[in-house]
């Protein structure tokens, strides 16, 4: 194109201020240089507009014109080939569309397809609720709105109790500015489980930049600088602060809104309690929620049951479906947990036990750790567990294992390397580095079975989703303990676990021993509110 149709391509208006900024008449290489960059690069808006199409005809040669014309199915011999040409209407046919376009060298570009989005679009978060969850979320803080301003939410293991509780607490944080809350647990494992869970979910339901402050083990704070966010922290450094100074604590109570308490069913120790009370009493409107798949202390002691229930306004927040006896029954229906199957490993030989261990079980108390260490050390019983352990790894590619004591669960799992098995030990005298790398192998994708044998470690805080079968050589009276340790191989396919679990109890003659989980979840109703 020349000069003088180049400016009537571009207008008027944009040529007379070119003149002006530039003090006279732009170049023709100017020219073509805004011609381009306004109507180039595929754009095909020159050929739709008419004006603009008009003046693109209007600078053809003859000769192009006419190859349009007859690329179009015009007449290109009686001299109105341009008056023709400018004539098109460009919309009522769609390939007469595509050959003007292609003739001024404009093409469908599939990598440049328009985005169009659907009329009605379902949108899926990424930090969301299942139906059950979202339930609960609403009946619990409807709980914390009303004076005692107290709730314990009892769900069972695997379904969901953490992530449920962060949605609590964000919307905790949601409705209030400049507040703290206080999450407390007894486990290194469950604090590193919350304060990662507190990011992860911030970073989704989240409005504001928030701190969590870790506060447990090695990890120091000065608590008196501690303003919004949450706090994660262990019982035992919370106790030790309060010891060393408690007005500190108490003051932490001016600002924490809400104190969570995980595995609540331990919230009435001496010291665990000392820790809550100094917090939540703090200010009338203070909340406190306490999470437990477990609500009670014990099997057969009502009036511990009872007092944890009063500590708790005795509001509790189960998990309920209509059409279900029980959650447990909705939950492995609907592949929240696996379907687990119990079986016991009856063992009647001899026992490597001294007979006031023995008469300590029959009064239904539970082993002293030493009466637990001579257990572990009965060759017979050993025997039975080792061939019961490797018998589930015919079946299984994940299996966890409680030890009676930290020298058995050396014991077994040199037992079972010796024999070629993949195995490995973690305690609570395993650094935490190497402890780190134990769980993440064992929870890695590797398709070849392996045993993780474990005592006083992985019973909370512990989610291996592949772990399909485990193996209980614990003695125990304690139904919490029990429903715990079940509960690390249960995990069903909706929570990325398995459709079946396989629970192996070692049940020794005389000592006592449980067996099904949906039995422990409704142990404790008689002494609770339901709000369901």
């Amino acid at each position: 194109m020349n000069a003088s149709a180049l400016a009537r391509l571009l207008g008027v208006d944009l040529m007379d201020t070119l003149r002006q900024l530039e003090g006279g008449p732009p170049s023709v290489d100017e020219l073509r240089h805004v011609a381009k960059v306004l109507y180039g690069d595929n754009n095909p808006a020159p050929i739709q507009s008419a004006h603009l199409r008009e003046q693109l005809i209007d600078a053809l040669p003859l000769e192009k014109a006419r190859e349009l014309s007859e690329r179009l199915g015009m007449q290109s011999g009686d001299g109105r080939i341009y008056g023709r040409l400018k004539a098109f209407e460009y919309g009522k046919d769609r390939a007469a569309d595509t050959t003007m376009l292609s003739f001024f060298g404009v093409f469908d570009d599939p990598r440049a397809a328009i985005d169009r989005k659907s009329t009605a679009l379902q949108i899926h978060p990424t930090y969301a609720l299942f139906d059950y969850q979202r339930d609960v979320v609403i009946r619990a803080l409807d709980v914390l709105g009303e004076p005692p301003h107290k709730a314990l939410v009892h769900m069972p293991t695997g379904s969901g109790k953490t992530r449920t509780a962060m949605h609590i607490v964000a919307r905790r944080f949601l409705s209030r500015d400049d507040t703290l809350i206080v999450w407390l647990a007894n486990s290194a494992e469950l604090l590193d489980q919350a304060a990662e869970e507190v990011e992860r979910s911030w970073t989704q339901l989240g409005d504001r930049p928030l701190t969590v402050y870790r506060f447990w083990g090695d990890r120091d704070l000065d608590l008196s600088t501690v303003r919004e966010g949450v706090l994660v922290a262990g019982f035992a450094k919370m106790h030790a602060a309060y010891l060393r100074d408690q007005m500190n604590l108490i003051s932490l109570g001016d600002r924490a809104s809400l104190t969570v308490v995980d595995e609540a069913h331990q919230a009435i120790a001496p010291t665990y309690r000392s820790v809550i009370e100094g917090l939540y009493t703090k200010r009338p409107s203070n909340a406190l929620l306490g999470l437990s798949a477990t609500p009670g202390r014990t099997w057969d002691d009502v009036a511990a049951d009872e007092e944890l229930s009063r500590f708790f306004g005795r509001e509790k927040v189960t998990l309920s479906v209509r059409g279900y006896a029980d959650p447990v029954s909705f939950l492995i229906y609907e592949g929240y947990l696996a379907k687990p199957t119990f079986r016991s490993l009856q063992y009647d030989g001899p026992l490597s036990l001294t007979g006031e261990d023995l008469e300590e079980a029959s009064h239904g108390r539970e082993l002293t750790d030493e009466a637990l260490n001579r257990l572990s050390i009965s060759g017979q019983r050993n025997y039975e567990i080792v061939a019961s352990i490797e018998e589930l790894l015919t079946r299984h590619t994940r299996v966890i294992v409680f030890a009676a004591s930290v020298s058995h669960a050396h014991l077994l799992s040199g037992v079972l390397a010796a024999r070629g098995h993949d195995a490995q030990v973690i305690t609570g005298e395993t650094p935490t580095s190497r402890r780190e790398r134990l769980i993440r192998r064992f929870k890695s994708d590797a398709n070849h079975p392996m045993v993780m044998c474990n005592y006083g470690v992985l019973t909370t805080g512990f989610d291996a989703p592949r772990t399909s079968a485990a193996l209980v050589a614990r003695p125990t009276r304690s139904l919490v303990l029990y429903s715990q340790m079940v509960g690390r191989a249960i995990r069903g396919p909706r929570a990325g676990g398995n459709a079946e679990a396989e629970i192996v109890t070692v049940v020794d003659t005389g000592l006592p021993g449980f067996g099904d989980v949906t039995e422990a979840f409704r142990n404790w109703e008689d002494v609770w509110d339901e709000h369901e």
